[in-house]
């Protein structure tokens, strides 16, 4: 983002010669005594407003496409695993997040990994240890801080929200949010969401869970109302691509080992 330098203003009576300053001021009449009033200065805006703020934001967009980063940091061992890829959001309640893998087929980016969503089921391709993950979205809701992003969450019902100025975050003149859960929840401590002031997308989002493990991605060239074919969120399990794949449900192994797979919990551009 580009940053605003302030221009600083000199005096001009220090490039007025000093015959200048000679001459008559109009008069200001009767009342010249009274202060002049001052120019208005806009309040900033409160947590509530900028919340609010991204809520209509995103309630306004159909589609969107972006480029991620995402850098995992993991609080015991203080390692930072480094990803990147692209997001793809359509409304009502499609969703895909391709990683990518570090290793490339000349210059051309190889997928990894897919979190596939077409708003009924959650598939998470993994390619290259060849197996798919399905799960019942309708067993399995999707946390508010993804199902905003089409429309089907509501952060302030959520959250409670409050500003954070400590300059750890953002640049300095993003809106920089801190969500706290209102009801405890294992996956999120605080939800950070680094906002731009000039129209409340989200630029940033940093996930803090109860170990201190932090989940952060930062967003780039997104598109919004993009053109998106719906053929993007559709999956086959017959699919000749992942024929050889092992297809799991997801919801048996949850049961199983109370560890199910989960999309990436963050909100996007």
């Amino acid at each position: 983002m580009k940053k605003i330098l302030t221009s600083l203003l000199v005096s001009s009576s220090l490039l007025i010669p000093s015959l200048a300053l000679a001459q008559a001021q109009p008069s200001r009449g009767l009342f010249g005594w009274l202060p002049t009033p001052g120019k208005r200065v806009a309040a900033a805006p409160t947590a509530a407003e900028v919340m609010a703020g991204v809520q209509k934001f995103y309630g306004g967009i159909t589609s969107v496409k972006a480029k991620f980063r995402q850098e995992v940091t993991n609080a015991t061992f203080g390692r930072t695993d480094v990803s990147d890829g692209t997001l793809l959001i359509k409304k009502p309640g499609n969703m895909r997040w391709q990683y990518f893998s570090k290793k490339k087929k000349g210059k051309a980016a190889v997928v990894a990994k897919d979190f596939i969503s077409n708003g009924s089921y959650l598939y998470v391709v993994d390619y290259e240890n060849k197996q798919v993950i399905k799960k019942d979205l309708k067993k399995n809701l999707l946390p508010t801080a993804i199902t905003f992003l089409y429309g089907k969450g509501d952060l302030a019902a959520d959250f409670t929200p409050e500003l954070d100025t400590s300059g750890k975050y953002g640049a300095k003149t993003d809106f920089v949010l801190k969500l706290v859960p209102k009801a405890s929840s294992a996956q999120y401590k605080t939800l950070h969401l680094v906002v731009d002031p000039s129209n409340y997308r989200v630029k940033e989002s940093i996930i803090v869970d109860g170990s201190g493990n932090k989940n952060h991605f930062r967003f780039y060239e997104p598109s919004f109302g993009a053109a998106i074919e719906d053929a993007s969120f559709q999956f086959s399990e017959k699919s000749p691509k992942v024929k050889a794949f092992r297809i799991i449900d997801g919801d048996q192994e949850a049961d199983k080992q109370n560890a199910p797979p989960s999309a990436p919990t963050t909100p996007t551009p």
